[in-house]
């Protein structure tokens, strides 16, 4: 709800400046899908989103105070999708959005909430593909991640490696 009503906020506002209507001859099949789903909400709902995302952030912050210093998780839940594997299709248009939850399933938690994350190449895929680790830390605590990823770049350097197609 909060993604697809900020689209319907951007591409309005981007309408009104440049004069051109909202519609497939300006704004691509997955954008103009997700604005046409953000269309339907209220600012009820909207609030509620955002309400329901502060509880998320404020229960996280309990978590640190129980005596973590960094949580460890996957930067995403698959190896990244081939090329044009995004692109929507008639029978799903918002392909795009739906088949990016896998590579932002670890991460936007962090995103939302504020805290302080980094992705380090920790592995490397048979393909030769990074295969990131995330470590996260408590707010305003961004000290404890640069130190343990200092060591862990000694530990496992990755600034040589490459993989075999990279932009």
């Amino acid at each position: 709800m909060i993604v697809t009503s900020w689209i319907v906020r951007d591409l309005e506002y981007w309408s009104h400046r440049s004069g051109r209507p909202i519609g497939l001859e300006t704004v691509e099949q997955h954008n103009l899908t997700l604005y046409e789903m953000g269309r339907v909400h209220t600012a009820h709902g909207y609030i509620q989103a955002v309400e329901r995302l502060q509880q998320h952030a404020r229960a996280l912050l309990g978590w640190w105070e129980s005596g973590h210093d960094l949580l460890l998780t996957p930067t995403m839940a698959e190896p990244p999708a081939r090329l044009g594997d995004f692109a929507p299709t008639a029978e799903d248009p918002a392909r795009g959005f739906t088949r990016s939850i896998p590579f932002a399933i670890f991460t936007s938690p962090f995103n939302i909430s504020g805290q302080p994350a980094v992705s380090l190449p920790l592995s490397w895929s048979a393909a030769g593909l990074p295969i990131g680790v995330q470590l996260v830390a408590a707010y305003g605590r961004e000290d404890v991640l640069v130190r343990v990823a200092a060591q862990l770049e000694e530990a496992v350097p990755w600034r040589g490696r490459r993989p075999p197609v990279s932009a």
